[in-house]
């Protein structure tokens, strides 16, 4: 029996990828002993200026570990380039060499942060394959830190939106009554059909009571504004009558809605789905606030303000509202974003 874990005589593994160094001098023959002497380690670009250096960064940004320049170069130090990437392209590390004493600069860019470590001219080849495969290794372990804050950062905005949703249908709940017709599930339809980016606030920079009590008053500041807006509307409109919901909508929208004839156009999709997208410390808008009080004044006569995606763009209609959610149907939706 043939281990299937080892290679086959005739096939070839794939090559791991290689990663890349960007080399920056204005010196040709520089450039060429740096490539052949680095390329067994990584894949090499070369750029013979600061500016050129720019645009190779900004093409290959992505796809660079290591930056290599040398300070001294006509039109611009090369702690310039160190800078712009270090502004741009945190995840690069940077490193400056040189030929002359130019410890002002240097000293300069190692105590901003701008470089991981200066390199004396001529170099000691074993010494600066030395040195890159550290910097590869570190760049490495910053790709690896970042995709680890990248999942965490998934995770903790799926989780946001998720209480969110509970806050929204909790406040629901409070307003109308449990027993009535909850405008949750015409709320999470068009802010699905709208299209929600899940919020990010600066959770790298909150502890997580931080962020727990930043939600807290935001959704409270929320739910007070909701609840003056909906005595507002049941005071100026106590009947049962519907059909004046467009035209209750359109002064408080403004440029960002438009009539069509027996249903709304919204202009701006943003305004169905703030309260769940905007970052921890925005506060919610007043319009947003009208948006959900108007579906509670509609969910208390047994309506509701259904919004699809047409031709035109997200339009809305006035429509009998559906059964009361279960938690079996909440739960369907939260897993819907």
């Amino acid at each position: 029996m043939i281990d299937a874990s080892l290679p086959l005589p005739g096939r070839r593994e794939p090559a791991q990828a290689l990663p890349t160094i960007l080399y920056v001098d204005d010196e040709a023959n520089a450039l060429k002993y740096f490539q052949r002497a680095m390329s067994p380690l990584a894949n090499v670009l070369t750029a013979m200026s600061v500016e050129e250096g720019k645009r190779m960064l900004d093409d290959h940004a992505a796809h660079i570990a290591v930056l290599v320049s040398d300070q001294r170069m006509p039109g611009a130090y090369g702690n310039e380039l160190l800078s712009y990437a270090w502004d741009r392209y945190p995840h690069i590390v940077r490193i400056l060499t040189t030929a002359y004493s130019e410890m002002e600069h240097t000293v300069e860019a190692v105590n901003q942060g701008q470089i991981h470590r200066y390199i004396q001219k001529p170099w000691d080849i074993a010494a600066l394959r030395m040195e890159l495969k550290q910097a590869l290794a570190l760049a490495q372990l910053r790709n690896e830190h970042a995709q680890l804050l990248r999942e965490k950062l998934m995770v903790r905005q799926r989780q946001a939106i998720a209480n969110r949703i509970g806050c929204l249908y909790s406040l629901c709940a409070s307003l109308a009554g449990p027993e009535q017709q909850l405008p949750v599930e015409a709320y999470l339809s068009a802010a699905l059909t709208a299209g929600v980016t899940p919020p990010e606030p600066d959770w790298l920079l909150m502890d997580y009571a931080d962020l727990v009590a930043s939600e807290a008053f935001r959704s409270t500041a929320f739910g007070a504004d909701v609840r003056r807006q909906l005595e507002a509307l049941e005071t100026a409109h106590p009947g049962r009558g519907v059909e004046q919901t467009i035209d209750l909508l359109l002064p408080v929208f403004g440029d960002a809605m438009r009539d069509t004839g027996g249903t709304v156009l919204f202009l701006d999709s943003r305004r169905l789905t703030e309260f769940l997208e905007t970052p921890t410390g925005k506060p919610v808008s007043s319009i947003h606030a009208f948006w959900l009080a108007s579906l509670l004044w509609l969910a208390r006569r047994g309506w509701s303000l259904q919004v699809d995606a047409g031709e035109l763009g997200l339009q809305g209609k006035v429509m009998q509202a559906e059964p009361a959610l279960t938690p079996d149907h909440l739960a369907a939706w939260i897993e819907q974003f």
